[in-house]
Formats: structure tokens, sequence, C-alpha cells
């Protein structure tokens, strides 16, 4: 007998264990149906809005909406999935490239921009406007009428015809010009 009772107990135990396993399920399952009332209690005025919005938004269509056009379209998107995801994947690539652009046209202004400033360390922006000075100011001394004359073939002088014509006041001139423009070519800028 005292068998039995300890049995009994047992059993009692596990029942006492399990009804406490089956308590607590019965409260989480209390508290998750609680959780969903709460969220549809929420929920239905927002869908309610939802429809009264849409019914509004149709209503302002009126008669320019007909269902067949919706069905329509959505065929015509599942016909064409293929296309769209092309599409979708070429949008992609011109994107990569866009970036790509964008990068490499960085690249190409900073290094134009070093090249511009080292050009201008070496001088040769400070020699180009004074080059263009010189000529400037060796055409606003040019009379036209010696300009034409450039182009005549002036024959086969002898070198003393030549020399004749350094005694000439405009030659010394132009060959002192001359001169001053192979210097400044040459890097020596100074005046004589």
């Amino acid at each position: 007998m005292d068998k039995d009772i300890v049995l009994l107990h047992k059993k009692i135990d596990q029942l006492t264990a399990q009804v406490g396993i089956l308590t607590d399920h019965a409260e989480i399952e209390q508290r998750r149906s609680r959780d969903l009332d709460e969220l549809k209690a929420d929920l239905i005025p927002i869908g309610n809005q939802l429809v009264q919005l849409t019914i509004n938004e149709l209503a302002e269509i009126g008669t320019e909406f007909e269902l067949e056009d919706l069905i329509y379209l959505l065929k015509r998107v599942l016909r064409n999935t293929h296309l769209i995801l092309a599409m979708m994947d070429r949008f992609e690539a011109l994107m990569g490239i866009a970036d790509e652009m964008e990068l490499l046209g960085k690249q190409v202004f900073s290094t134009t921009v070093e090249g511009l400033d080292r050009l201008e360390r070496e001088g040769f922006f400070t020699f180009a406007r004074e080059s263009w000075g010189v000529l400037e100011k060796i055409v606003a001394e040019v009379d036209p009428a010696d300009i034409r004359s450039i182009g005549e073939d002036p024959g086969s002088p002898s070198t003393i015809a030549l020399l004749r014509e350094l005694n000439q006041p405009e030659v010394r001139k132009g060959m002192a010009r001359l001169l001053q423009i192979v210097k400044t070519l040459g890097g020596n800028t100074q005046d004589n």
C-alpha cells in the first residue's frame, strides 16, 4: 500500500507539472489573443480610412477609369516582365557608368589642375603673356603697306646690298625687335 501511495504522489506531481505547463501555455495564448484584438482594433479604423480614401479617389476619376484598363495594364506588365527586368538591368549599368564617369571626371580635373599649376610654376603663362605683349607692340608699329611688301620677291640681293640695308634706321629697328623676340623666346627678357 505504501508503494501505491508513493506511486499516486508521483502521478499527482506529474499531473500538477503538466497542468502548470498547460496553464502557462493558456496564459500565453490569452496574451496573444489580447494583442491580436488590440491590433485589430488599431487596424480596422486605418483600413476603413484607406477604403474611404480609395473610394473618394476613384470617384474623382469617375468614368475615365474602367476595370478593363487596369486588367489590360496588369496583363501587359506581366507579359513584359522580362523587358522591364532588362530595362532595370540597363538602368543599373548606366548608373554604374555614371559613377565611373564621375570618378574619372574628378581624376581628369585634378590632373588638369595639377598640370596647369606646374605650367604656372615653370613660368609658361608669364612667358606667353610677355610674348603676346611683344607681338602686340610689333603689330601696332608695323604699317599695313609694309606688310604687303613682305610678300613680294626681293630678287637675289648681294651681300653688299644687304649690308647697305643695315645702315637704314628701319632695318636696324626691325633687327633689334627681332633680336628681342629671339631673346624672349630663349628665356632672356633683358631690355637693351
